[in-house]
């Protein structure tokens, strides 16, 4: 009797656990992370006897986990590059709103300014017409400023959210290694009991940390869990952390950098192509990606704008007959660290200016200027001059760098934050050209000079005077050689000199040089017609103050050039054309981002449910389990029962 009652009451235990199991399931049907659990059960030793073996009942051989390594990987990578996206598609469209928006672009700015400019080619002498560009003039610098502004903004909050994700990363980090010694002391009965709810929990700490960062673990023999991160470095091993931290960059302090800390206190700063997958990586990307270029663009913008204009506007003469100068002021490009070299925009070649980042490196000898971006690069030797994409580098006599430093350039990052106006005065618009011509009425032919481009206004002015006080040079037509002479022969030079009116009548240009110094100014002007022999022109200094439309037609024009992108062969952009690229180029930016985001939304979707069929809590087959498991336990009472009742008929037949 004794023998069925033990039976029994395995039995019992058997059920009762089931029950417990089956009730635990249901309770955490909806915790994070939890992993259905079910009984394993098994039967007890049987007993021999000369007729064979005779059966003990029951026992519980292990409570174990429904999980699938492969299908929580195929999680993990899914909910990893999702985290990715999400937060890159975030950030994007920050700056996808801003550029887009036509109140706040600067499409709007640059249009209303060029207007301004046209007002006053229509009227040159009109002080509220050159109020009115100079007011535009202010509103294109607000708006380059606001943008800017607006994208440091951005910036710094990518540079909080990198050091905040940098905390989350090492506090889940803590945690594992703590939830690896609970582990470790709850597995010490030995492999076959694992602690199912205290490895869920660790798993889900996991999960979390991998949507931060992307992560690689190994199972160690004691059941601890090694985490990984970039192209292996140990983040926990056992119950022992390294730390992430954001470090000021050595290129750039004001940007962050991630370095691993070991326990020692050393620290690695991990390249940014490591980091890859994760929150952490989205912010990154979209940093050096998207952000730092678009800062860049509208900075090439801004320089390009200004520095055109300003020489433009520096050939010109305002309403006082004074050569125009800066409009627009531009601060020179950042380096980092400063005074290493010399560096400036080259207005001259301003077209050839990149909106990528550059680095002066030095080698003990030389200097290596290299665009970041396109890896071009031109060696300097020390104290020497050169002119590279749009700068002119000068490097110091006496080197500044150590042999093997290197110096960060950033010729366009803040320039739209720090442009600024170069003129309030109204009169100070130099609308007007500096030269004009005069045909004499006693001329035989119908010859004429028009369309006066200056090229350079060197020596055009000499102390006293603060207004152009060249003398009269005159050009004589010689019909029987067909050319022009020019007077003062000696101090000037006419190119070509030769004139056709047979075949040239249409027009024909013609560049006129100083060869003395000072006085070596550079202009360019068209004849055309059929003049008569002995037709004189002449070329003089515009009297100031008279209604000349001359330069601001130039300056207008502006708007329409190719200023941008100039590989050799000439610009390809113009400004207008330069900004749609970019906001082209931001919003498919964007757009991929948010077709990713969703793509991979939809890829953790699928593997989410071929996980949960196997590891999920199915609430109906739980609560069939649970009648199930009822039944057994009602069944191995039964058991008991009986071995109670032949119990009491044995004690009733000796009494």
């Amino acid at each position: 009797m004794a023998g069925l009652l033990s039976i029994g009451l395995t039995g019992l235990n058997a059920a009762q656990n089931q029950l417990s199991t089956a009730s635990h399931n249901i309770t955490n049907a909806n915790t994070a992370g939890f992993h259905r659990q079910y009984v394993v059960q098994t039967t007890q030793d049987p007993m021999f006897t000369g007729a064979g073996f005779f059966g003990n009942g029951t026992r519980i051989a292990s409570v174990n986990r429904a999980y699938d390594q492969f299908l929580e990987n195929q999680v993990a990578v899914a909910d990893n590059r999702r985290a990715q996206y999400s937060a890159y598609n975030a950030q994007i469209s920050q700056i996808n709103n801003l550029l887009a928006d036509p109140s706040s672009g600067l499409s709007t700015a640059m249009d209303g300014f060029f207007a301004g400019v046209q007002e006053v080619a229509a009227n040159p002498t009109s002080i509220a017409a050159r109020q009115a560009l100079i007011s535009s003039g202010e509103a294109l610098v607000t708006r380059f400023q606001a943008l800017d502004s607006r994208l440091s903004e951005i910036r710094q909050g990518v540079e909080t959210e990198i050091a905040s994700t940098v905390g989350l990363i090492n506090s889940y980090a803590g945690a594992i290694a703590e939830m690896n010694q609970r582990i470790t002391i709850a597995q010490s009965a030995g492999a076959g009991v694992p602690a199912n709810d205290l490895l869920d929990q660790r798993g889900q700490l996991v999960a979390e940390l991998n949507q931060l960062i992307r992560v690689t673990t190994t199972t160690q023999a004691d059941g601890s869990l090694s985490v990984f991160v970039g192209s292996g470095q140990n983040l926990v091993s056992g119950n022992t952390t390294s730390t992430l931290a954001a470090v000021p960059s050595a290129e750039d302090p004001t940007r962050s950098s991630i370095a691993l800390v070991s326990a020692n206190g050393n620290q690695i700063v991990l390249p940014e192509r490591l980091l890859t997958g994760g929150q952490l990586a989205g912010l990154l990307e979209f940093r050096s990606g998207s952000l730092d270029a678009t800062q860049n663009r509208i900075g090439l913008i801004a320089a390009t704008i200004a520095s055109a204009f300003n020489e433009q506007h520096k050939l010109g003469v305002d309403l006082d007959g004074v050569l125009g100068q800066d409009f627009f002021r531009l601060p020179t490009p950042r380096m980092i660290p400063s005074g290493a070299a010399d560096v400036q925009l080259d207005s001259a070649n301003i077209g050839a200016l990149t909106d990528s980042d550059y680095q002066l490196a030095y080698d003990g000898t030389n200097y290596t200027l290299t665009n970041l971006n396109s890896k071009a690069s031109v060696v300097v030797g020390a104290g020497a001059t050169v002119s590279f994409e749009g700068l002119t580098l000068t490097t110091p006599a006496t080197a500044s760098l150590a042999a093997g430093e290197s110096a960060l350039i950033q010729p366009t990052r803040f320039m739209a934050r720090d442009i600024a106006m170069g003129i309030s005065d109204t009169r100070k618009v130099a609308a007007g050209n500096p030269v004009s011509s005069n045909t004499p009425t006693t001329n035989a032919g119908n010859g004429k000079v028009s369309g006066i481009v200056i090229n350079d206004v060197s020596g055009m002015v000499s102390a006293p005077s603060t207004t152009p006080n060249f003398g009269a040079i005159t050009l004589t037509f010689d019909s029987a050689t067909n050319s022009f002479s020019v007077n003062p022969a000696a101090d000037f030079a006419l190119s070509p000199a030769s004139y056709n009116p047979a075949t040239e009548s249409v027009g024909k240009t013609f560049t006129l040089t100083g060869t003395t110094a000072p006085a070596l100014f550079e202009f360019e002007f068209t004849i055309s017609g059929s003049p008569a022999n002995g037709d004189t022109f002449t070329l003089q200094p515009t009297e100031k103050g008279v209604a000349d439309n001359r330069n601001a037609t130039l300056l207008g024009a502006l708007q329409t050039a190719k200023l941008l992108f100039d590989s050799g062969t000439g610009g390809t952009a113009t400004l207008g054309t330069a900004y749609s690229q970019m906001v082209s180029t931001i919003g498919n930016q964007s757009r991929t981002a948010q077709v990713n985001e969703a793509t991979q939304k939809a890829l953790l979707s699928q593997a989410s449910d071929a996980r949960d069929s196997l590891s999920g809590v199915n609430l109906d087959e739980e609560a069939a389990n649970l009648v199930r498991y009822q039944q057994a336990y009602q069944a191995a009472g039964r058991v008991m029962s009986i071995a109670q009742r032949l119990f009491d008929e044995v004690l009733s037949i000796g009494r």
